[in-house]
C-alpha cells in the first residue's frame, strides 16, 4: 500500500467514513490524518461543478459558468485524438481553476440503440473509437495533475429502470463489445478513477461485482486507481467494498459507515479489504492536490470558445450535397429558418448540462458571414404541434431567397438523462415544414441537431444535409464554417443510421421494462449486424462527405499493421478519415461481416500524398473463446480493409495467420441465429445457448431493489397510492413532451436507494420498514380500526390509529437511525 503509515494510524470508524462522500460532490475529509476534502464534478461536455450550498444529489442544480464543448457523438464524429485531448486538457484546466479534483467524464458506453436517452454523452457503437478517444481525453484532463473519471462501467445502455436493471450477456459479447473500450482507457491512459455503472451484470451490481471489479479491471488490465459509484448506485457497501469499489456518493449519512463496521466486526468483511479501499481514496485525493494547487486562478474563456468552435466544425458531418450545393458562394441570399437558428439546441439535458460561458445561434452570427440574410423565421412550434401562420410566414421567406439554411433538430425533451427516446423520427411538424419547403424553393440546406440517429426519409426533400450533432456553445459557429466553406468538411459517422427503428437488432425488446435487459442480439451491435446480415441502411458506419475528394494506393499488410497511401484528388485541402476494418472470410466460429481495427485522420492539400501507417497487434485478428476464456485466432486467412467507410473499401490485402489452435467453443451448441447474424428475434433456447445458462426468471420482487414503478406489485394500500400518484406525472410528462428529470428519477428508482439518497436522514433501516409495509404490514391496523368501532371511539380514531400502526415503525427506524449516527459521529 501507498500511505500505510497513515492508515495505521486511523481508527476503524474513521477508515469507513473515508470510504463515502460527505457532501454531495466532495469526499470525507479526516485533517487531522492530513486527508482533505475533494470535490469531483459532472462532466462530459463541460464542467458542472455545484459549488457549496447550491450542490444536490442528483447533480440537477445550478452550476458555475464553464465552457460547453461538444458533446461526445460531435467530439467522435472527427475521429481526431490529437483534438480530443486538447479539448481534455482545456476541461480540465477549467476543473482545476473551480477546484475540482475529478472530474467525472468521458462517457464511453456503447450505443446498443438509438432510443437511449443518453447517447449524445457516449461516443459510438464501435469500442475501439470508444476507446481512443476517451483515452485521449484522459490524457488531456489528467495533463493537469487532476484525475478523470471513464464511466458507466459496465454494460449500461438504457435509462429505464436504470438503477434496478439487469443486464443478461454472454461472456464474449461483454468482453468484445462492452468491456473493449474501458481496457483501451485503462490501458492508454491510465484513469485515476473508474465509476461503475447503476444496473447489474448477470444478477450481480456492477458496484459489487468480482469478476468485473477484480478479476477484469484491476488483475487483468492492471487499474490501480480508484473506482467510485454512480451517485446512489451503491447496493450493498460493504459487497461493494470487498469487491473492489473505493467510494459510495453522494453523501449517504454515517448508516454506511456503520454497515462497514458492523460488517468487519461480524467478519463479513475483512478490515484488509477496508484497508485496500482507503489506500486508494488518500491515493486519489493527495495525488490530486499538486495540480489543484497549481492552477491558475482563471481561465481563458475566448481560447476555450475558440478550441469549442473548431472541435464542433470537425465534428459536422455532411451527409449529403446534391449538386455541390455546398459551400455556398458569398453574397448568397439565404433565409435562415427553424427555430433552433435562433436557441440553438447544442448540449443534452440532465447532470451533464452545462452552464456556459457563452452561446452562438445560427442568427446571432450570420453577420459575420459573406452570405445576405433574407430574414428569419422559426417556421415551427419547438416542441412539436401545428402552428399555421409561422409555417406560412416561413414559406413566404423561403420564396424570396436563393437559398434556404432550414435548422432541425430534437429538442430538449426527446434525449435527456434519466428517459429513453420515444420514437426515432423528428417530430412531424418539421417535416412538414421541410416538405412544403421544398414545393417553394427546392435548394434547402438542413442543419440537423441531434445526439443520435434519426430515421431520414425526409431527407430527399433536401439537396444538401449537414448533421451537427450537438456542437456545444459554439456548434452554430462551427456549422456555418463548413456552410460557407471556410472549412472542408472532414467529419464521420461513429454510429450507423439505420432506415427504421425496426431495423436494429435490439429494437424488440428495447428499452427493457421488466427486470431483464436481455442482450439477445450478442456481438452484432451497430455495422456489425447491418453488414452481416446485408440489412440495407440510411447512412454507413464511418460515412461523411467531402468539399474535395481523396484516392487510396498501395496497401501493404502485415499481421504487424498495413500501410497505404492516400492523395488529395480534389481542389481543396481537407482531412480524410482512412479507416481499417478486419474479416474473416473463411470462418468457422461466427464473427462479424469486418470490425474496425485502426484508423487515422490525414490532412492533405490539393494533388498532395500521405503514406498512412497503421499498427495492428494480435487483438485485432482475436476473438474471446468462452471454452479457454482467452482471447484466441483462428488460424486461415485474413482480410485487411481499408477505405473511407465501413461500406466504402478501397483497398483489400491478406494476412495468413497460424491461430491459436483453440476449439471452437459452440460445437455441438445450437447457436444457429448468430451464424447468420439472423438476430431480431431470438429465441429463449438459442438465447440459453448463447449464455451457457438458462435465461433468468423476470418475475418483480418485494425487496430493496424493488422500484418505484413497481410498487404496484407490493401489498400496501398507501404505496398503491404513490404509485398511482407516479404513474399518472409520468404518463403527464409522456403526453407534453417536457421531460421533469426528478419525476423521472424517482420513478426509476429502488426503493433502497432512499437509504442513501437523503442525506443521512434515512438509512436501510427505515427502508426495510418501508418494505414491511409494502409487505402488507399495514392491513394489521384493520384489527385497530375494528377495536376503536368496538369500543366506541369511532371511526376517526379508529383510521388515527390504523395510520399510526403504519407510520410508527417508519419513524421509529428514522429516530433509530439519528441516535446510531450521532453515537458513530462522537467518534470521529
Amino acid at each position: 500500500m501507498k500511505h500505510a503509515d497513515i492508515i495505521a494510524k486511523l481508527t476503524l470508524e474513521e477508515k469507513c467514513v473515508l470510504l463515502q462522500g460527505a457532501t454531495p460532490f466532495g469526499t470525507w475529509p479526516l485533517e487531522k490524518a492530513g486527508i482533505p476534502q475533494m470535490e469531483f464534478s459532472d462532466g462530459p461536455s463541460g464542467v458542472r461543478h455545484q459549488a457549496g450550498e447550491h450542490a444536490d444529489h442528483l447533480g440537477l442544480s445550478g452550476s458555475e459558468p464553464a465552457t460547453c464543448f461538444p458533446t461526445a457523438v460531435t467530439m467522435a464524429n472527427t475521429w481526431d485524438e490529437e483534438l480530443e485531448e486538447r479539448v481534455g486538457a482545456a476541461m480540465g484546466q477549467e476543473a482545476a481553476v473551480q477546484k475540482v479534483g475529478t472530474l467525472l467524464a468521458p462517457g464511453l458506453c456503447i450505443k446498443r440503440n438509438p432510443l437511449c436517452g443518453r447517447n449524445f454523452e457516449y461516443f459510438s457503437e464501435d469500442p475501439l473509437v470508444s476507446g481512443k478517444m476517451a483515452a485521449a481525453f484522459v490524457r488531456g484532463v489528467q495533463s493537469n495533475g487532476i484525475a478523470a473519471c471513464p464511466k458507466h462501467f459496465a454494460v449500461n445502455s438504457q435509462e429505464t429502470r436504470r438503477q434496478a436493471s439487469d443486464s443478461v450477456i454472454d461472456e464474449r459479447t461483454l468482453r468484445e463489445i462492452y468491456l473493449a473500450s474501458f481496457e483501451t482507457v485503462v490501458r492508454e491512459s491510465a484513469p485515476k478513477t473508474i465509476m461503475t455503472s447503476y444496473n447489474l451484470v448477470n444478477g450481480t451490481y456492477a458496484n459489487e461485482n468480482e469478476h468485473l471489479l477484480k478479476d477484469i479491471l484491476h488483475n487483468e488490465w492492471g487499474f490501480d486507481g480508484a473506482v467510485v459509484t454512480d451517485w446512489g448506485g451503491s447496493n450493498d457497501h460493504a459487497a461493494g467494498v470487498a469487491a473492489g469499489s473505493t467510494f459510495e456518493m453522494p453523501a449517504p449519512g454515517l448508516g454506511e459507515a456503520r454497515e462497514l463496521i458492523e460488517a468487519v466486526r461480524s467478519g463479513r468483511l475483512a478490515e484488509k479489504d477496508v484497508d485496500e479501499r482507503v489506500d486508494e481514496a488518500i491515493e486519489l485525493v493527495l495525488s490530486t492536490r499538486a495540480g489543484l494547487e497549481a492552477a491558475p486562478a482563471t481561465f481563458d474563456a475566448a481560447a476555450h470558445h475558440a478550441l469549442a468552435r473548431k472541435a464542433a466544425t470537425e465534428g459536422c458531418v455532411l451527409l449529403k450535397n446534391e449538386g455541390d450545393l455546398l459551400p455556398l458562394a458569398p453574397r448568397t441570399r439565404v433565409a435562415l429558418i427553424g427555430d433552433f437558428a435562433e436557441t440553438p439546441r447544442y448540449q443534452g439535458a440532465g447532470s451533464s448540462a452545462v452552464n456556459s460561458t457563452k452561446v452562438d445561434s445560427l442568427l446571432g452570427l450570420m453577420g459575420e458571414t459573406d452570405l445576405e440574410l433574407v430574414g428569419y423565421e422559426p417556421g415551427f412550434e419547438r416542441h412539436g404541434g401545428e402552428n399555421r401562420a409561422k409555417l406560412r410566414a416561413a414559406l413566404d421567406l423561403a420564396a424570396r431567397a436563393e437559398v434556404v439554411l432550414l435548422a432541425l433538430g430534437l429538442d430538449e425533451a426527446a434525449e435527456t438523462e434519466g428517459a429513453e427516446r420515444r420514437t426515432m423520427a423528428l417530430n412531424a411538424n418539421q417535416v412538414e415544414l421541410l416538405h412544403a419547403l421544398a414545393q417553394v424553393n427546392p435548394r434547402i440546406v438542413v442543419l440537423l441537431c441531434a445526439g443520435s440517429c434519426v430515421e431520414s426519409d425526409w431527407a430527399s426533400d433536401a439537396p444538401a444535409l449537414l448533421y451537427c450533432a450537438l456542437g456545444g456553445q459554439a456548434g452554430a459557429g462551427g456549422a456555418l464554417d463548413v456552410v460557407t466553406g471556410a472549412v472542408c468538411p472532414s467529419g464521420k459517422l461513429t454510429e450507423t443510421w439505420p432506415v427504421r427503428l425496426e431495423d436494429v437488432p435490439s429494437s424488440a425488446n428495447y428499452p427493457a421494462e421488466d427486470l431483464h435487459a436481455e442482450y439477445r442480439e450478442g456481438i452484432y451491435v451497430g455495422y456489425r449486424y447491418f453488414q452481416t446480415a446485408h440489412v440495407p441502411v440510411a447512412y454507413p458506419f464511418g460515412f461523411g462527405l467531402s468539399y474535395t475528394s481523396f484516392s487510396y494506393s498501395d496497401l501493404k499488410a502485415t499481421e504487424h499493421g498495413a500501410s497505404f497511401i492516400v492523395t488529395n484528388t480534389g481542389t481543396r485541402s481537407g482531412a480524410e478519415v482512412a479507416q481499417l476494418y478486419v474479416a474473416k472470410p473463411d470462418h468457422k466460429v461466427f464473427r462479424p461481416e469486418q470490425e474496425l481495427r485502426g484508423f487515422a485522420r490525414v490532412e492533405l492539400a490539393p494533388g498532395e500524398s500521405r503514406t498512412v501507417e497503421i499498427a495492428l497487434d494480435e487483438r485485432a485478428f482475436s476473438y474471446f473463446n468462452v471454452a479457454t476464456a482467452r482471447w484466441e485466432i483462428e488460424s486461415g486467412t485474413y482480410e485487411v480493409r481499408v477505405g473511407a467507410s465501413s461500406e466504402d473499401v478501397r483497398l483489400v490485402g491478406t494476412v495468413e495467420l497460424a491461430g491459436t489452435g483453440a476449439p471452437n467453443p459452440y460445437e455441438g451448441v445450437d447457436v444457429a441465429p448468430y451464424e447468420t447474424a439472423d438476430v431480431t428475434n431470438v429465441s429463449d433456447a438459442h438465447f440459453a445457448a448463447l449464455l451457457g445458462r438458462p435465461v433468468p426468471d423476470a418475475a418483480p420482487q418485494i425487496g430493496p431493489n424493488m422500484c418505484f414503478r413497481d410498487l404496484n406489485h407490493g401489498r400496501s394500500g398507501i404505496l398503491w397510492l404513490v404509485w398511482l400518484v407516479l404513474r399518472s406525472r409520468v404518463r403527464a410528462i409522456e403526453k407534453s413532451g417536457v421531460s421533469d428529470i426528478n419525476v423521472l428519477f424517482i420513478w426509476n428508482m429502488p426503493l433502497r436507494a432512499m437509504g442513501i439518497m437523503t442525506g443521512g436522514i434515512t438509512d436501510m433501516g427505515v427502508v426495510d420498514a418501508i418494505l414491511r409495509e409494502a409487505r402488507g404490514w399495514g392491513w394489521g391496523g384493520i384489527a385497530l380500526l375494528i377495536l376503536s368501532l368496538v369500543l366506541g371511539w369511532g371511526p376517526v380514531a379508529g383510521l388515527l390509529l390504523w395510520l399510526a400502526w403504519i407510520v410508527a415503525p417508519i419513524l421509529w427506524a428514522l429516530l433509530a437511525n439519528l441516535i446510531r449516527n450521532r453515537a458513530l459521529a462522537s467518534k470521529l
